[in-house]
């Protein structure tokens, strides 16, 4: 149940690539994108012009451009100023920001460490394991994702019917999860072909975010590398199962981050500060939620390792890595809006 709630919430950032008609009513207003006045009526159609054959994908571009002038859309490049700093004082500060959440994570969660003399061999491998597979899906996810959007696939996948996109994305997504979820480790390769479907899926919806600035998506992946690395660290490092009891409210939290994704459909466009509550909830809320997610997810893999030792359950760390995907799926996303936004107030 937790994997179905979690995953189409990776879905609406991706959806937001689809720009929406005038209706205030219309489909993407559900994944709070506010689209610009100028954005074209009729561009989910099916039929495009026949002028010119460059003209349907230039179409297309422009009008994602414009319904992502809100969130997305970022300053032309400029060079930096002197005055800006150089960039080894930008690594400084990062490093210094990664360093001081680091040890402010740890005195705030993990004020009691392991009592067992550390980790064990088989724990520390299987936590490996885990992240190295966590790694290659993600590295999966986005070389396939820019292959697509080099191929035209973005273009397509945005003059296509939103809620077609929207089904067929989650029939795709848990088909294959749950596809790689039920098949045995011992028979790896169908469980590699269904954990590559689930990874092609995923780079298949976030295959338009490389419209965005080369430059954002680097500085949000990092922010979201060094984000889940600190807080995997406080959960490697804590106590045995001392965060497992936030599976529940955890659960309860991605619900209500959820709904808040949902609630456009059914408040009028007047209420606007429901809604603006609701984009905040939405993209803060579920922060928290996935930064938590992580901080649970990372215990269960060790408490798995120690299930496994005692022969309870096989070791499978294609499955444990899912989880951590699409916990680094859903920060990224927000990571990418929050970054956006911030350069947009900056105009």
């Amino acid at each position: 149940m937790a994997f179905t709630l979690r995953r189409p919430l990776a879905l609406p950032s991706a959806l937001k690539q689809i720009s929406k008609s005038t209706s205030v009513a219309a489909t993407v207003r559900a994944f709070h994108n506010t689209a610009s006045k100028s954005a074209p009526n009729a561009f989910f159609s099916s039929k495009t012009a026949s002028s010119a054959p460059v003209q349907p994908l230039s179409k297309s571009r422009n009008a994602f451009q414009t319904a992502f002038r809100r969130n997305y859309m970022q300053q032309p490049y400029q060079a930096a100023s002197p005055s800006g700093g150089n960039l080894t004082q930008r690594l400084l500060y990062g490093a210094g920001i990664f360093g001081g959440t680091l040890v402010a994570i740890n005195l705030v969660f993990n004020r009691e460490t392991r009592e067992d003399g550390g980790m064990p061999p088989y724990e520390r491998s299987y936590l490996n394991e885990t992240f190295l597979h966590t790694g290659l899906g993600v590295g999966i996810i986005g070389i396939a994702a820019r292959a697509l959007h080099q191929n035209g696939w973005s273009y397509r996948l945005m003059a296509t019917n939103p809620w077609a996109v929207l089904g067929l994305s989650l029939v795709a997504s848990i088909g294959t999860m749950y596809g790689t979820f039920a098949t045995p480790p011992e028979n790896y390769m169908v469980k590699y072909a269904f954990w590559g479907g689930f990874n092609l899926t995923q780079a298949a919806l976030l295959s338009p975010l490389f419209f965005l600035s080369p430059a954002l998506l680097a500085r949000a992946g990092l922010y979201t590398v060094a984000m889940m690395g600190s807080i995997a660290f406080v959960g490697a490092t804590a106590k045995q199962e001392k965060y497992l009891y936030l599976g529940g409210p955890l659960l309860a939290g991605v619900a209500i981050v959820a709904v808040s994704g949902l609630a456009p459909l059914v408040l009028p466009a007047t209420a606007v500060r429901t809604l603006a509550l609701t984009d905040k909830l939405w993209l803060y809320g579920g922060l928290a939620v996935f930064g938590g997610f992580t901080l649970y997810d990372t215990q269960k893999v060790l408490h798995h390792a120690r299930l496994a030792q005692r022969g309870l359950i096989k070791r499978d760390a294609v499955n444990e890595s899912i989880s951590l995907e699409l916990d680094f799926l859903n920060i990224f996303i927000r990571m990418v809006q929050i970054l956006g936004m911030r350069n947009n107030n900056r105009r």
